[in-house]
């Protein structure tokens, strides 16, 4: 667990004014969020970054890429705090000069590290940004908590920026809820013969837009590509 005073995480209800308005998309909105940092950021507009555990050199690099270039852009950058692809984009973010935030979806309760060794990092990010979970404090992780958690950053964001995944993995699963609810979906192509690459070119075929550079999703988005951190 992370330690520090639990009494500073915050519980928010559908009813509470920084209720994120776009999860009433889910056909299941949590009936209520716990909250850990700066809860003011739930108002910014959101982008999600997510990809493979196992990811590659050269998947970690383009998560960083893509995290920074959005961020600077004033999207809040949110992912899982998983391994791979999850770490890297909120570590990018987080490297940033001039307090850029993020924000990870956990899939525990936020006072609760998964995996342990993201401690530090789930330490930083409620530092300059903030945890959310709808799971209360003091829950571990099980394997259904996952997809759940999914279907909020699906939900929470305006597009999914999917960088390696495989043909079966739970970014693809955040990629279709994304389309269903009519969110933007991004996919990053990469080597014929990589196996991190089958899940984006699925994706790709199936109506993503092929992305290589933040400025190809903030056109997307409508969002002038101005630079608010360095």
């Amino acid at each position: 667990m992370i330690p520090e005073n639990t009494a500073n995480i915050v519980k928010i209800s559908k009813q509470d004014a920084l209720y994120p308005a776009r999860l009433n998309d889910l056909f299941d909105p949590p009936s209520s969020l716990y909250i850990y940092g700066d809860i003011e950021l739930l108002k910014l507009p959101m982008i999600a970054i997510v990809g493979s555990r196992a990811a590659t050199p050269f998947g970690l690099e383009s998560a960083s890429f893509f995290a920074q270039g959005l961020a600077r852009a004033g999207l809040l950058v949110i992912s899982g705090l998983a391994r791979g692809i999850d770490g890297a984009a909120h570590r990018a973010v987080l490297d940033l000069a001039l307090d850029a935030p993020t924000l990870a979806v956990c899939g525990t309760g936020v006072d609760v590290v998964y995996p342990p060794e993201h401690w530090g990092l789930a330490n930083r990010i409620r530092q300059r940004g903030l945890l959310i979970s709808e799971l209360a404090p003091g829950t571990g992780p099980k394997a259904f908590h996952f997809p759940k958690r999914n279907r909020l950053i699906a939900a929470l964001a305006l597009g999914v920026v999917v960088i390696e995944a495989a043909n079966q993995s739970g970014s693809l699963i955040t990629a279709r809820l994304a389309m269903e609810m009519g969110r933007e979906v991004f996919a990053m192509p990469g080597p014929i013969n990589n196996p991190l690459s089958r899940g984006c070119h699925h994706l790709i075929q199936q109506g993503a837009k092929l992305i290589c550079c933040p400025d190809e999703v903030l056109e997307e988005l409508c969002i002038p590509q101005k630079t608010l951190f360095k």
